[in-house]
């Protein structure tokens, strides 16, 4: 009998395999990490054969370090990061892939607000231009590259392509298409005047097929089999955009729960039952076949610790601490005051702003390691505070939230998201939780669970809980204040330098 469900986790540097029984219990877990390359400033890609090599190496290495037989595997469900661009040429051959960290089109969105391009876009896509997302890339593409353009036969997301490389099936499904601005939200289908908006009207026809999300897109292929050791015929479902499947795998699956993700991206979610609310959120996504998920999001959470990690503590501590566990301490031990440093996490730049850039400020001779760690921690909680107030605003509310991303793994950050957001928060015990509500949505589309919500309670399990301090309340709402205040007095600042980048590479072509 079968008893067991593969999730894959496809992001923009790690993809994982892990393989569950039907209670969420890990049986065994791969992964490889890919390479970005960065041709240009701004231009974040990578290697689509890179990509699938790795993903049917930790598919190959994680059935076999669970010691299964592959027909025991009862189906595969992929979850992949949103937004970015990849793209097969028009003979099925991989041909692009662009991930959600680039920031190329930041001058076309800039160009596109003075235009109102927004205004026409978000009335059906619930999505305004941003430099990441999809269709703002296609359209770049079409007007600055015209000869890569001119190849595409297919544009998709990242885990699309993993699912078209097992089954050979050109295929998207509901959550990734609307969280990357690409569908009529309400009507859950492609829209010719959305498409339009974007200039990208004689475009429709590069768009695959679309399916629900625990819906069977195929079968393992003879030759997939062959390369990554699964069962020939095994059942592919469509799949989740990433930040779907954690909060399924968070076990966040009722109207009004919340997910906050602390990873490469900072990922706040509320599920909703309309994609209608009082006011504009950034995005938002399909959840299920009849509810939403509002989300506010942007490239500025846990990759800034990941950052400061691999420039200024590679090596960790002398007494073979790791370099995030030595980071957790020393943020630990510092006592918050009135004049500890701030800083905004904008390696990536900001959600509307790609020339935000980050920085610390107010950084005095007597801070310390500690101070500057610490100060990295709170900006990212800062940056999510900013997303949940936009939701909050719009009206979409919640009284408690489930964290899960790398960000949750550290003792020390889940408590600063308690006292910044002012919400008890809570961590699953999975550490996988996009592999984990992958292989939920593939038990769900294989028969094994009835829906998402039978399928998480029966997989998912909370591990900690955080309870705000409610004597730091005015503390983080002064801190929160002035963080807000340096970026909008930074903004031209950032605007210059961004000019004077452009100028220098222009003179370097």
């Amino acid at each position: 009998m079968a008893d067991y469900l593969l999730g894959l986790d496809a992001g923009n540097t790690v993809i994982k395999a892990v393989i569950f029984d039907r209670h969420g219990n890990e049986i065994a877990a791969a992964s490889a990490e890919g390479h970005s390359r960065m041709p240009c400033p701004g231009h974040v890609e990578r290697g689509l054969d890179e990509l699938w090599t790795n993903a049917r190496r930790v598919v190959r290495n994680c059935i076999e370090q669970a010691k299964i037989r592959p027909e025991e595997i009862i189906a595969v469900g992929c979850a992949g990061h949103g937004n970015g661009l990849y793209a097969l040429d028009r003979d099925d051959q991989p041909l692009l892939g662009i991930q959600s960290l680039d920031t190329r089109a930041a001058a076309l969105v800039e160009e596109w607000q003075a235009q109102g391009v927004g205004d026409r876009t978000y009335p059906i896509g619930q999505q305004r231009p941003w430099p990441s997302q999809t269709p703002t890339l296609l359209a770049w593409l079409k007007r600055y590259r015209p000869e890569t353009f001119n190849k595409i036969g297919t544009v998709f997301l990242c885990k699309d392509f993993i699912v078209n490389r097992l089954t050979g099936i050109r295929v998207s499904e509901m959550s990734d298409m609307t969280g990357c601005g690409l569908l009529d939200v309400a009507n859950r289908r492609y829209d010719q005047e959305l498409m339009e908006a974007y200039g990208l009207g004689d475009c429709l026809d590069l768009l695959p097929r679309l399916i629900e999300s625990s819906d069977i897109a195929g079968q393992v292929t003879q030759g997939a089999a062959a390369q990554t050791g699964l069962a020939v015929g095994t059942p592919v479902v469509g799949g989740l955009f990433d930040v779907i499947a954690s909060a399924i795998g968070s076990g966040v699956t009722r109207t009004g729960a919340a997910s906050i993700i602390a990873g490469t991206w900072s990922i706040n979610q509320v599920i909703i039952d309309t994609p209608h609310l009082a006011g504009p959120v950034f995005m938002a996504s399909t959840f299920d076949r009849e509810r939403y998920m509002a989300i506010e999001s942007s490239a500025t959470s846990a990759a800034n610790l990941e950052w400061l990690v691999r420039e200024f503590f590679p090596e960790g501590s002398p007494d073979g601490r790791s370099p995030f566990q030595l980071c957790g301490e020393l943020a630990a031990a510092i006592e918050p005051a009135a004049d500890d440093p701030l800083y905004h996490p904008f390696l990536y730049g900001a959600q509307q702003d790609g020339n935000a850039r980050a920085g610390f400020y107010g950084v005095a001779g007597w801070h310390t390691k500690g101070h500057m760690v610490r100060a990295v921690l709170e900006g990212v909680a800062f940056g999510h505070r900013q997303h949940i107030e936009a939701m909050r605003k719009a009206g979409a509310l919640f009284k408690e939230a489930v964290m899960s991303g790398g960000g949750s793994r550290s003792l020390v950050w889940p408590q600063i998201f308690a006292d910044v957001l002012g919400v008890p928060v809570s961590i699953a015990r999975s550490r996988e939780t996009g592999a984990l509500g992958a292989a939920i949505t593939a038990g769900t589309g294989a028969g094994v669970f009835s829906d998402f919500a039978a399928g998480a309670a029966s997989m998912v399990r909370m591990e900690r809980n955080y309870v705000p301090d409610t004597r730091l309340d005015g503390h983080y709402a002064r801190r929160y204040g002035l963080y807000r205040d340096i970026a909008e007095a930074m903004t031209p600042i950032w605007r210059r330098l961004a000019s004077a980048r452009a100028q220098v590479a222009g003179v370097a072509a």
